[in-house]
């Protein structure tokens, strides 16, 4: 009889046929955890591409703008325009701070 067996061929069979199907089970659990955060990694980038490029609207749902095009909006209150930008918000600020502290200074 060699080392590592027991003798009887059923129950030797038996325990390559188990510890093949532990092996198995184990690399299929393994496998299925992987391809599951490889799932959730491509969907994260697919959210990120859709925010990035925007979204054609459709039934039910309105579109939404990707990044270029929201910073584009926000081009228009970086610079002096009729009154209503934040950049004429900031200015007439800083006017009154400047009108304040020279009076004070008197």
């Amino acid at each position: 009889m060699s080392e590592g067996t027991t003798g009887i061929a059923a129950v030797d069979a038996a325990v390559i046929w188990s510890v093949a199907a532990a092996a198995i089970a184990a690399g299929l659990g393994l496998l299925w955890r992987i391809t599951r955060g490889v799932r959730r990694v491509v969907a994260r980038v697919d959210e990120f591409i859709d925010d990035w490029q925007g979204t054609p609207a459709r039934s039910g749902v309105p579109a939404r703008p990707g990044v270029m095009a929201r910073l584009d909006r926000i081009e228009h209150e970086l610079h002096p325009n009729s009154g209503g930008s934040l950049r004429d918000a900031v200015d007439r600020v800083d006017a009154r701070t400047q009108q304040i502290a020279a009076s004070t200074d008197t």
